[in-house]
């Protein structure tokens, strides 16, 4: 028999925090996040439970902890986008469907009380959380921002009967593909003369720090057309300032402003760190911060996690600025290979930007819904 309780001592969170730790021991594809991180995250004073509502639960067979799940409540979804759902988050359990069963069962409850239409994920407090259930690439080490679950996660899910909602691509690029951009400085020059824009770049990460909201704001504006987007809240800005900022070294940052100094298209990428989290095990003290300041110094594989550019120039080519001036600095550091983020299936702007590279897909996620009658 499997009983779900809400998580609600120090210990129990402790527990939640270290089950995935457990689950994937050993496991050559799964990253672990910084536990410390966690904690902040699920912090009930942190500044994104200001518009969310969420319920931390473990599943017990007998007195083994065997599966957790997060319920999360997402106002802003629900009142200003009319999206009657609840989600379901940080999903981890063993091999048995009816672990799954139980713990979805509790969200879907919660979400009855709710009188919500359905249940969707598996989803974060927001956007920039991780989403999604890995489909393909489980022999793929994940990236900061990915998400890895064993095989059985997508079969038990829908065995219980939901159904894919939102699609993710992640595609794996050679840098050498990217040759093309290494031609390209006519036309850039071309570009900023038409629009009277140019790129700029950050000496340090405090010199980049009061652009982020920036950042956000074009985020915002980028992707505001696709079904499955949430605006990220001033609140949720500072959690996510905490949480990835001190991961961002300005050489792998593009941004270009207008005439009048206004950002109007920026790109994040980053060094990947997946070797050096699953190195930290959790934990960036003491030699933690070590393995990272060593993988940003040598690594030759980069991830991109974020591009935004805002709609009045898209379709302009603004994107090969950003392309051209991340490309030089990627040759300076030997860089070789190319992982980009998540790209929702349905957002074939994004997917056109990368489609003379010969971009390979090697992984999918998915989200899973399911009807509250």
């Amino acid at each position: 028999m499997i009983d779900v309780k809400e998580v609600k001592s120090k210990k129990e969170m402790n527990q939640f925090i270290d089950l995935p730790f457990d689950i994937y021991k050993n496991n050559p594809y799964w990253v672990p996040p910084i536990k410390k991180d966690e904690r902040k995250s699920f912090n009930p004073n942190n500044e994104i439970f200001k518009t969310v509502e969420a319920k931390f639960f473990l599943a017990y067979k007998g007195s083994e902890v065997v599966g957790r799940v997060v319920a999360i409540v997402n106002w802003t979804e629900i009142e200003e986008l009319n999206k009657s759902k609840i989600r379901f988050g940080w999903l981890v359990f063993k091999d048995d469907i009816n672990i799954l069963k139980a713990l979805l069962t509790t969200v879907e409850n919660i979400g009855k009380v709710h009188k919500v239409n359905y249940i969707e994920g598996p989803m974060g407090f927001s956007n920039m959380d991780k989403a999604g259930m890995l489909t393909e690439g489980f022999d793929k080490i994940a990236t900061l921002i990915g998400t890895y679950n064993h095989s059985y996660y997508p079969e038990y899910i829908q065995q219980l009967g939901y159904q894919p909602m939102a699609e993710w691509l992640e595609y794996a690029i050679e840098l050498k593909n990217l040759e093309s951009v290494n031609q390209m400085d006519k036309l850039c020059e071309l570009i900023r003369k038409r629009y009277s824009i140019d790129t700029y770049h950050f000496s340090s990460t405090k010199e980049m720090l009061p652009y982020v909201n920036e950042m956000f704001d074009l985020l915002n504006l980028t992707y505001a057309d696709l079904q499955s987007f949430v605006p990220i809240e001033k609140e949720q800005v500072e959690h996510y300032k905490k949480k990835y900022l001190k991961f961002i070294h300005p050489d792998f940052v593009s941004c270009v402003k207008d005439k009048e100094g206004k950002m109007i298209a920026f790109a994040i990428t980053m060094p990947s760190f997946s070797k050096a989290f699953q190195k930290s095990k959790g934990e960036l003290f003491p030699f933690g911060w070590w393995y990272f300041i060593q993988e940003q110094k040598k690594n030759t594989h980069v991830e991109f996690y974020l591009i935004g550019i805002d709609p009045a120039y898209q379709n302009k080519g603004v994107h090969a600025l950003i392309f051209k001036q991340l490309y030089d600095r990627f040759i300076k550091r030997g860089i070789k290979t190319l992982e980009t983020n998540p790209i929702l299936n349905e957002n074939s702007k994004a997917q056109l930007i990368w489609k003379n590279f010969d971009p390979v897909i090697h992984k999918r996620r998915k989200t899973f819904y399911k009807e509250l009658g």
